[in-house]
């Protein structure tokens, strides 16, 4: 492991447990978006061809191109890129790869799909190249948003976004994520003390061993918070979903908010409303109302009332189908969440913190927070369609 940085630098339980696993939670961002599955990543691949089409999806998007054998023979090819979000929050567009555009991988290939790769660099006709994590446009809006609405509450209102992750080496072979700010300060490939390669990345064990450091036996569950017995067992049936089958279902309010994904908020006569990149969930928050009514129809979303505090935005939200919480932590009908969202005027950072209780499941609040900046990109959810190649 390298850590050099430059110096610069029972039936109500049954019927619990099947809505739980309808609306189960994708898998975690370093799983879903950022592990190797079953590609080789300690050999290389070159290919030269034709693009005949891109999938521009979530969790991974998918390049298909031919590649013409030494005997004129056209040969079907796909390989793998970064999730649509974060393509196109790094300035990559659809465009780039019209079918016709010619095109060069350099990568790694699949162990299990012989015309399958993963894609660390791409050349161009022209001779431009682009690595895996190569960054298109500024990682910063370059136009100022003011710091509160006329009205003179905090501008929370418009774009947000969390700060995008990216490998320490721009070829995404080997190293581990780290915030994009900070990429330049690391060597290539380099892992910050206290972090650990991510899992079937070059020179790690699991890819020495040809190991699909996601389709191994999972240890047991482990909730991210105190469960109670009925909150395992609804943990345990979550656990048994396989993970090719998480990438595009729905998470939590909480959840789904943080991740790659750009969210936006809009403000109403008497409502606010967030809607969530990650698979478009839209709530309403109702402002200036004490009390939540009482013939709730339960729903992911739950039913969200809000106030202005001194600056602060505190919205509690009640009425939620059961569900995820976050992972293979579930939550159930009488899961209430309270969040406080914050603005710095200064660094224009948006805070959220959040507090969840569940007294069928949990046996203690579950607490956490998680930070957005002006998103240089506009909101657009992306479609989800996961076509990596499954393992048999």
């Amino acid at each position: 492991m390298r850590s050099t940085q430059r110096a610069a630098k029972g039936d109500t339980m049954t019927r619990v447990v099947a809505l739980l696993t309808a609306g189960f939670l994708a898998t975690t961002a370093a799983e879903a978006h950022h592990g190797f599955g079953n590609f080789a990543m300690d050999e290389d691949i070159e290919l030269t061809g034709v693009v005949t089409n891109l999938d521009f999806v979530n969790p991974h998007s998918w390049l298909s191109f031919d590649v013409t054998s030494a005997n004129g023979e056209k040969l079907p090819y796909r390989c793998e890129l970064r999730s649509a979000t974060t393509l196109r929050r790094s300035g990559w567009t659809p465009e780039m790869f019209a079918a016709g555009t010619r095109i060069t991988i350099q990568g790694s290939p699949d162990r299990s799909e012989p015309r399958a790769c993963y894609v660390s660099t791409l050349v161009f006709a022209d001779g431009t190249t682009l690595d895996r994590y190569g960054q298109r446009i500024p990682p910063k809006p370059t136009t100022e948003r003011a710091a509160r609405v006329p009205s003179g509450e905090p501008n929370i209102f418009g774009d947000w976004a969390a700060e995008q992750l990216v490998m320490t080496d721009p070829k995404g072979r080997d190293g581990t994520l780290v915030p994009l700010s900070t990429a330049a300060t690391f060597e290539p490939g380099a892992v910050p003390e206290g972090q650990r390669e991510i899992p079937g990345a070059r020179g790690t064990q699991e890819a020495a061993a040809g190991i699909d450091a996601f389709a191994r036996p999972r240890p047991p569950p482990r909730g991210a918070v105190g469960l109670t017995d009925a909150g395992t067992a609804a943990m345990a049936a979550l656990a048994e979903i396989p993970r090719a089958e998480r990438s595009c279902m729905a998470g939590s309010i909480l959840s789904d908010w943080g991740g790659e994904g750009v969210n936006r908020i809009k403000r109403g006569a008497d409502t606010i409303t967030l809607e969530y990149g990650r698979l478009g969930l839209e709530r309403t928050v109702y402002m200036g109302r004490a009390t939540h009514p009482t013939d709730i129809a339960p729903s992911h979303a739950g039913h969200s009332i809000g106030r202005w505090e001194n600056d602060v935005l505190i919205v509690d939200t009640i009425g939620f189908l059961p569900g995820s919480l976050t992972g293979t932590t579930p939550h159930s009908t009488q899961l209430h969440v309270v969040e406080r969202f914050s603005l710095d005027g200064g660094t224009m950072v948006l805070k959220r913190e959040y507090t969840a209780e569940d007294p069928q499941f949990f046996t203690a609040a579950y607490t956490g927070s998680n930070t957005s900046e002006p998103s240089i990109v506009p909101y657009s959810p992306e479609p989800c369609r996961d076509l990596t190649p499954v393992v048999r």
